[in-house]
C-alpha cells in the first residue's frame, strides 16, 4: 500500500502543469470553463462564454477587499494553504459527521478551476496542494488575485470580475463600489444559485456581513507586471515580490453550502 501510494504521488507530481507561463501570460482558458462547456454540449445547449480580461489594475479595490475577506482572510499571511482554517474545518467536519464545512484558500481555488475538477478525488485534492505550492513559488500575491478575479464563475457563462460587472452593474469592473463589491463576493459560493442580479434575502444577509469586515483587509498593492498575452494553459508565472506588509487576517465567513467553482471548497 505504501509503494502504490508513493507511486500515486510520485505520478501527480510529474504530471503537475507548468505554472511558469503564468508569469506573463494570461490563460485563455480553464478546466472549469471546458468543464461548462462539454456540459452544455452534452445537453444540446448553445455554449455561453462572456469572459473579458482585465489587468489588476483595473479591478475595483472594494471588490479584491470583498473577495479577500470572504474567500481568504488569511489571504497575505499563508503560502498556499492556510494550515489554521484546514485543521478547524477538519474538526468541524469530524464532529457533524460530514463534510460540512471546507478551507480551500484562494491560490487552491485558483489551482483547481485553470487544472482540475470539482470532484472531491484525494488524487485531486493531492495534484491541487502540489499546485497550489508552485503557484506560491512563482507567482507574487498580485497575479494569483488577478489572474483569481479573471477566471472565477459568476453565474451561468459569466467569467471573470469585468465580465461579472458589466453583466450585474452595467459598469466596468474598476468602478464597483464597496455594496456591489460584497453581493458578488457573497455569490461566489455557489454562483448558479445565488444570483447578484436578483439576489434573494439570504444573498443580502452575506453581503451586509461582508461589508462589515471589508475594512479589515487590504489588497496587494498595484505593482507593475510585464506585458501579458492570452495563453493556452497548461500556464506558467515568476512572481514579482511584494512588500511584507503583516496586515491582520479576520475571521471567515460562515461557509454556506458550497457548489460553485469559485468558493468549492
Amino acid at each position: 500500500m505504501l509503494a502504490i501510494g508513493f507511486a500515486l504521488v510520485a505520478y501527480s507530481y510529474l504530471s503537475l502543469p507548468d505554472v511558469r507561463l503564468l508569469r506573463t501570460q494570461n490563460p485563455s482558458t480553464t478546466a472549469f470553463m471546458d468543464l461548462r462547456e462539454r456540459e452544455s454540449h452534452a445537453k444540446g445547449k448553445p455554449v455561453v462564454k462572456d469572459h473579458r480580461w482585465v489587468p489588476y489594475a483595473r479591478i475595483s479595490a472594494n471588490l479584491k477587499r470583498a473577495v479577500i475577506v470572504t474567500e481568504d482572510s488569511a489571504f497575505w499571511q499563508h503560502e498556499g494553504v492556510d494550515y489554521e482554517q484546514l485543521r478547524e474545518s477538519m474538526e468541524v467536519n469530524w464532529e457533524r459527521g460530514e463534510f460540512a464545512r471546507g478551507a480551500s484558500t484562494i491560490t487552491q481555488q485558483l489551482a483547481k478551476n485553470l487544472y482540475l475538477s470539482p470532484t472531491k478525488n484525494p488524487l485531486r485534492k493531492v495534484k491541487e496542494l502540489l499546485i497550489t505550492r508552485r503557484l506560491e513559488v512563482e507567482l507574487s500575491k498580485q497575479r494569483i488575485l488577478e489572474i483569481y478575479l479573471n477566471v472565477i464563475e459568476w453565474g451561468d457563462g459569466v467569467w471573470g470580475a469585468e465580465a461579472a460587472a458589466r453583466k450585474y452593474f452595467r459598469k466596468s469592473a474598476a468602478e464597483l463600489n464597496a455594496s456591489e463589491s460584497a453581493l458578488l463576493a457573497a455569490a461566489i459560493a455557489n454562483p448558479h444559485i445565488m444570483d447578484p442580479g436578483s439576489p434573494t434575502a439570504r444573498l443580502r444577509r452575506r453581503q451586509a456581513m461582508i461589508m462589515r469586515r471589508m475594512g479589515a483587509v487590504t489588497p496587494p498593492p498595484v505593482v507593475a507586471e510585464p506585458a501579458q498575452a492570452p495563453a493556452q494553459l497548461p500556464p506558467v508565472v515568476p512572481g514579482i515580490a511584494l512588500p511584507d506588509v503583516g496586515l491582520p487576517s479576520v475571521p471567515p465567513l460562515p461557509a454556506p453550502g458550497r457548489g460553485g467553482p469559485g468558493g468549492t471548497r
